[in-house]
């Protein structure tokens, strides 16, 4: 099989999700499988809840890059991952883990996966999702209110400390390593159909 990955980069809130989950949509779930960064962080057993609560989650060494380029290189090989599955709620990596099957297209989707040379050295495709800020911090506070169990007051001083300056020091300069770069990710209709349009070229070529 010859796999493509594409990698989805951009701030958090960005869109990142949305353009990922249009891409699966449009080609199907056997065609795209799809690995998301977030649960990719390290575990950290050893360490209390509180402890847990204060690390700094937005800078590169907060993932386990090792092991997600470990699998990248199976699913490119041809097998299947057991990607691990992160829990918002305790700052820990669960017990559970999602099967990923190899794909002809494998997106991986995430914040910082542009500041690691060596994931960038694995993709085929990096993709950028520019949204602005404004936008995005309501987007998290949302979700991270509504979905993720946090409090209001534990989100802006999350931003305050960590999301926003590690996106100043390391998301908006990875911008540079993108080939494409999009406004409004999966909302932009022109950028999602022609990023459509080249991964099913590879689809078709792979089915030759």
């Amino acid at each position: 099989m010859d796999t493509i990955l594409i990698g989805i980069a951009g701030g958090t809130g960005s869109g990142k999700t949305t353009l990922a989950n249009k891409l699966v949509d449009s080609f199907g779930k056997n065609e795209v499988s799809v690995l998301r960064h977030d649960n990719y962080y390290k575990s950290h057993d050893e360490i209390s809840y509180e402890e847990r609560a204060k690390l700094n989650y937005d800078h590169p060494d907060a993932f386990d890059t090792e092991l997600l380029c470990e699998h990248i290189k199976a699913l490119k090989g041809g097998q299947s991952i057991r990607m691990p599955v992160y829990d918002y709620t305790e700052h820990n990596r669960s017990k559970e883990t999602v099967t990923v099957n190899p794909a002809p297209v494998v997106l991986l989707e995430g914040i910082l996966i542009f500041a690691e040379k060596s994931l960038c050295d694995l993709m085929e495709i990096k993709v950028f999702v520019d949204t602005d800020a404004d936008v995005r911090i309501l987007r998290r506070i949302v979700r991270d209110v509504k979905k993720r169990g946090r409090s209001l007051d534990s989100v802006i001083e999350q931003y305050l400390a960590t999301v926003k300056p590690m996106h100043e020091q390391f998301v908006e300069p990875s911008k540079r390593q993108a080939d494409i770069i999009i406004p409004e990710g999966g909302k932009n209709r022109v950028a999602l159909d022609m990023l459509i349009q080249r991964v099913r070229r590879h689809l078709e070529t792979e089915s030759l």
